[in-house]
């Protein structure tokens, strides 16, 4: 009679572990989502920055640098946080967009075409978007 109980015990215990393992793994995925859409607003926020800063280069021209450098490092953060492939796409094209707005900044253009980065940073922030 106990080895009964005890399998049964048993048995329930692991139903109950097979059913809170997809639930963990959800929590799991809802937090990676949730890092992904506040990183994609702070990023947001640096594209904001650094359309402000091209507009104001001949007042301060560190402020590009700057904005640029707020953007590679939320790219880094995001960027290794995911195992989504268009997450990880969308970060690879914003940070090449990024790149070649530096590029053209330590090249001498004052007013670089960040339209690349507005575009690929609205694509990151569609593709975290639950």
């Amino acid at each position: 009679m106990a080895s009964r109980r005890r399998r049964n015990r048993t048995a329930v215990a692991l139903a109950s572990l097979a059913l809170a393992a997809p639930l963990a793994a959800g929590c799991s995925a809802v937090d990676t989502a949730l890092d992904c859409v506040q990183t994609a607003d702070s990023i947001a926020d640096s594209v904001t920055d650094l359309q402000q800063a091209v507009d104001n280069a001949a007042n301060d021209p560190t402020q590009a640098q700057e904005s640029l450098d707020s953007i590679e490092k939320n790219l880094d953060e995001i960027g290794g946080k995911t195992d989504n492939a268009d997450v990880s796409k969308a970060v690879d094209d914003l940070g090449q967009a990024v790149a070649n707005v530096r590029q053209a900044i330590e090249n001498g253009d004052e007013t670089p075409d960040i339209t690349p980065v507005t575009d690929a940073a609205g694509e990151l922030t569609k593709v975290c978007t639950p």
